[in-house]
């Protein structure tokens, strides 16, 4: 069985959480923040800075400038901008985890950055607002007066993120193999589905 698995999700679809149980039934390490600790000691950026690089892609116009000015002086690395600096490390980590065949990814681009590979499963997770909301307050322990705006602001520096760097819409069927509203199955049985559809999908060649 192929064991490489790409989750993109919607902020409170529980999409995280549900990658780590998938993680744990397929005996395979899960890859979030993980990803993070990587990129650092490979690229020498600060740990504050990758954190919160999708985070400011909530105006996609100012992100879109920033990480295209310098690009525009050329193509060294000297005059790339930190937004698209970030990316390239946070890409070469995902893609040294693709090489090694296995694994959990949760959101970074992954399904795009690892287009390439046949055997990689492309997951995202949306849920109904209301049950978003409700997991938020309940599980994340989001401020309920803040929380529609929490979701919203979340979201849309993720659609943001992932349409600059990958021409791509974030969310469109298009670009995943699966896709599940979390609202109507309990976190564990979607992720025996996930772990079911990984068995037993066709896999394309290359």
């Amino acid at each position: 069985m192929k064991k490489l698995i790409t989750i993109s999700r919607e902020y409170g679809s529980g999409g995280r959480y549900i990658g780590s149980m998938v993680a744990q039934k397929m005996s395979v390490p899960f890859y979030d923040k993980e990803i993070i600790d990587m990129a650092v000691e490979q690229s020498g950026l600060s740990r504050e800075v990758i954190e919160t690089s999708e985070l400011r892609a909530k105006n996609s116009l100012a992100y879109s400038l920033a990480s295209a000015l310098a690009m525009g002086e050329g193509f060294s690395g000297e005059t790339l901008s930190i937004n698209e600096k970030l990316y390239i490390a946070q890409s070469d980590v995902i893609r040294q985890i693709g090489e090694r065949g296995e694994g959990v990814i949760i959101g970074r681009c992954a399904d795009y950055v690892l287009r390439d590979l046949p055997e990689v499963t492309n997951v995202f997770i949306y849920s109904e607002l209301e049950d978003r909301i409700e997991r938020c307050v309940n599980a994340y322990g989001d401020d309920p007066n803040n929380v529609r705006n929490k979701i919203k602001d979340y979201d849309k520096a993720r659609a943001n993120y992932y349409n600059y760097h990958t021409s791509q819409k974030w969310g469109d069927y298009l670009n995943y193999n699966l896709a599940i509203n979390s609202s109507y199955m309990k976190d564990e049985k979607i992720a025996d589905l996930i772990v079911e559809f990984v068995k037993t999908r066709l896999y394309r060649e290359a």
